[in-house]
């Protein structure tokens, strides 16, 4: 890609169904002609995550650089951070990156890192969100797309998507309706970020 290009890093550990969704966009809205911007890599710290053959289908390039062979968060962060640079990224995009990244980094990548996490930010950081929000009696849930900070989950708020929370809900078909919306609110906050931009 030409060093004119908006170059955009995802991270992922897993299946890459929300990388998916955004590379999708990417290539159907053409963000290569409206904002100068594409998908450059596909990044995942395990070599077995199915989101790398996804990625590869969809004609993206990946990488595989795997935390087990550093002995340290440190270490493995500091290698990630040259290894995503090599791409010049104007954004690094976590897609379900299933690693705490250490404030080195992540200052590193400020204002042009961002992450979805399944709920009504501020509410329910970490995890098991979803059977938290039923034991707290929540009548909604969802999704939220958030600039990265050094404090976890607690970055400026770019969208939200709200989904109800049913009578008898279990976290499983919670998490499978926030889902659909973390597919659809993701690429968009994607393209109004790139939208923003110079």
């Amino acid at each position: 890609m030409s060093s004119k290009t908006k170059n955009i890093v995802i991270l992922i550990s897993g299946g890459g169904s929300n990388m998916a969704a955004i590379v999708g966009a990417a290539q159907q809205q053409n963000w290569q002609q409206k904002f100068g911007a594409g998908i450059a890599a596909v990044i995942s710290n395990r070599a077995e995550a199915g989101g790398l053959e996804l990625a590869q289908s969809l004609g993206v390039a990946t990488e595989v650089l795997s935390h087990k062979a550093f002995d340290s968060r440190e270490a493995f962060d500091a290698a990630l951070m040259k290894l995503i640079d090599s791409y010049q990224p104007a954004l690094v995009i976590l897609a379900g990156f299933m690693r705490i990244l250490t404030p080195g980094f992540v200052n590193h990548y400020a204002g042009r890192l961002v992450n979805i996490h399944p709920s009504l930010l501020p509410a329910f950081t970490g995890l098991n969100t979803h059977q938290r929000a039923i034991d707290a009696g929540c009548l909604e849930a969802g999704c939220t797309v958030h600039q990265v900070t050094d404090e976890l989950d607690h970055g400026p708020i770019l969208a939200q998507a709200a989904v109800p929370v049913l009578p008898g809900d279990t976290a499983e078909a919670l998490s499978a309706r926030v889902l659909v919306q973390e597919h659809l609110l993701y690429p968009q906050a994607v393209h109004d970020w790139l939208q923003g931009q110079p």
